[in-house]
């Protein structure tokens, strides 16, 4: 009675096992089939037996679902990070393979970060990205994801990936190859050493050389400043425009966009004197002279205003927004001779001296008037510089200019109605 009870325990343990690889052969079948409907179903069967599943016959069913869930490439990012685990539970055997496929994964996310990317979608584009990168350990992809993500303003998520970037110490400098085109005489890019060697060898190319490509750093720690204005986050941010600077200090935009994150915390002290670094690094700039004439006019250094707007007319004849300030800089000077003519009393003396600032106003309008002329000239629409000529030129009696620009002021009404 004893031997038959055990006898039947061992058929059932023999038959369990027959199940076992009975679902496990189905499922590789479906797979060498590439029929992977088919094998998700038969992978549902076979894992309800996993339990019971010796190590070799668990290390094939991890591979297969693994394969099953990559499906050739046609598998979600989810599919792949649940085929990446169940590789990761192959204990001994199937190594190369597993390899291979890794492989294959990681090229067919960058494809598909491709085609998010080439179609605009940089949300998608930079999550592909990112998972390429925990694949691969390549920090390129970090970088390529964090700069999407910085396109569809995830701000959040580039700053983390940022930070990983700059922690890491990454530059993303690469080694690039050039030789000169004998028939062009001129320098030619190629993709590897050995190609540049190759034609070079040929005869088709001579005098090899190599160039390494801009550091990555400055641009990253400068999107970090970004991100961090953007969040209200200030003391970061100069923090980081610092670190920028330290590395790159000959980066003229790195001095502007410190300049610009002072401006927003409205430092006007700091601005100016970043404003000033930048001007001496980039001297023949009208837009960095522009802004200093408007610091300084603003801080009440008219004379240094006055310079820096004359400097910038004098980079660029046809810079509009300094003709109008300069004009407004001249005719801001009438308000103390205003001032002092409603003050003065009835006396000869005080009718001698509202003459002498009637003349003196006088001498700031006409003073102004080539400016507010070269504003028209270049901009013939501009109504704030056609008004205040307008009135000018009644102030000082010359009917036949004052009718001209009141014509002028009328039609550039008419047209923006």
């Amino acid at each position: 009675m004893k031997k038959q009870f055990i006898t039947a325990l061992l058929l059932t343990a023999i038959s369990f096992s027959f199940a076992q690889k009975k679902e496990v052969k189905a499922l590789e079948k479906a797979v060498k089939a590439n029929n992977f409907a088919e094998a998700k179903a038969s992978l549902t069967q076979a894992e309800a037996l996993l339990s019971a599943m010796d190590d070799k016959t668990k290390d094939k069913f991890y591979f297969l679902k693994g394969k099953t869930l990559y499906a050739n490439g046609a598998g979600t990012m989810q599919d792949y990070d649940k085929a990446l685990e169940s590789f990761g539970n192959v204990k001994s055997a199937y190594a190369t393979d597993i390899t291979g496929l890794k492989e294959e994964i990681g090229n067919s996310l960058i494809k598909k970060g491709n085609d998010f990317y080439e179609s605009k979608d940089y949300s998608n584009a930079s999550k592909y990205f990112e998972r390429v990168y925990e694949i691969k350990q390549d920090t390129m992809f970090l970088y390529y994801a964090a700069a999407t993500a910085v396109n569809v303003k995830e701000y959040d998520r580039a700053l983390v990936m940022y930070e990983n970037l700059k922690d890491m110490g990454y530059t993303g400098i690469t080694k690039e190859y050039f030789a000169i085109s004998k028939e062009t005489q001129k320098e030619e890019p190629f993709s590897s050493k050995e190609l540049r060697n190759a034609s070079v060898s040929a005869g088709t190319h001579s005098k090899p050389f190599e160039k390494n490509t801009a550091s990555k750093k400055p641009e990253i720690v400068k999107n970090i400043a970004l991100i961090y204005v953007t969040n209200g986050n200030n003391d970061k941010a100069i923090t980081a425009l610092k670190d920028a600077r330290a590395e790159s200090p000959d980066d003229v935009n790195l001095i502007l966009t410190e300049a610009n994150l002072y401006y927003k915390m409205d430092n006007m002290e700091e601005f100016k004197k970043a404003l000033e670094i930048a001007t001496s690094m980039d001297p023949k700039n009208p837009e960095l002279q522009y802004n200093l004439g408007v610091i300084n006019s603003e801080s009440g250094q008219m004379e240094q205003a006055r310079a820096h707007y004359e400097k910038a007319i004098e980079l660029d004849p046809e810079y509009i927004n300094a003709y109008i300030n300069l004009s407004a800089l001249i005719l801001g000077q009438e308000g103390d001779l205003v001032e002092e003519m409603n003050g003065l009393g009835t006396s000869a003396a005080d009718d001698k001296r509202y003459e002498e600032l009637r003349a003196q106003r006088q001498a700031l309008y006409k003073e102004a008037v080539p400016y507010l002329t070269k504003a028209l000239d270049v901009d013939p629409e501009n109504l704030s510089a056609a008004k205040t000529l307008m009135n000018i030129y009644s102030i000082l009696g010359e009917t036949d200019n004052y009718k001209s620009m009141q014509e002028m002021v009328e039609a550039i009404e008419a047209s923006a109605n």
